[in-house]
């Protein structure tokens, strides 16, 4: 089984809220970036199969990535074509678009991939959501960084060290 999702990373940051002394100032470090948004499959020993994208993410990348993931699992080291492989996937408009749920039964027959939905509004039901705050709020050293390809290779180094270095403990 594995949780689906997809999540943006930028070096500008977002802080909704914050707390400072009065008549002091807060600041933060600050660099215009694209955006990588990465799309990623977790189960729950830590094993990730992630897909950078920069730029913008629609249902045929969802798609396209879900055929790739789907080719992935009938590989012999991943049991082959004898066991079904459960992907959990939130509501996301991209992930119910018609060309979406066009493809799921595709998926079940020709590649033992069932999709199974998350209720609505239940993001603490998909465990790589977990991933995505450690990445963004622990793991990736944001203020060492002083321009885009080398947030690049940062965020590519926390996403290729999950599963070793970096460990969610879903206890």
């Amino acid at each position: 089984m594995f949780y689906f999702d997809e999540s943006g990373f930028s070096q500008e940051p977002c802080v909704p809220y914050g707390w400072q002394e009065k008549g002091k100032q807060l600041r933060i470090p600050s660099v215009k970036s694209k955006r990588i948004n990465v799309l990623g499959f977790m189960n729950r020993s830590c094993e990730l199969f992630y897909y950078p994208v920069i730029g913008s993410v629609d249902s045929k990348t969802v798609i396209d990535i879900f055929d790739y993931f789907a080719y992935q699992m009938t590989a012999p080291e991943y049991g082959g074509d004898d066991r079904y492989t459960v992907v959990i996937i939130d509501n996301a408009s991209i992930h119910t678009s018609k060309a979406f749920r066009a493809r799921i039964d595709d998926w079940i027959l020709e590649k033992k991939m069932i999709v199974l939905f998350l209720p609505t509004y239940s993001p603490e039901l998909n465990l790589i959501e977990i991933l995505w705050d450690k990445a963004k709020y622990e793991w990736i050293d944001i203020l060492s960084i002083v321009n885009f390809r080398g947030f690049e290779k940062e965020v590519k180094r926390v996403f290729d060290g999950v599963g070793q270095e970096y460990m969610i403990s879903y206890a």
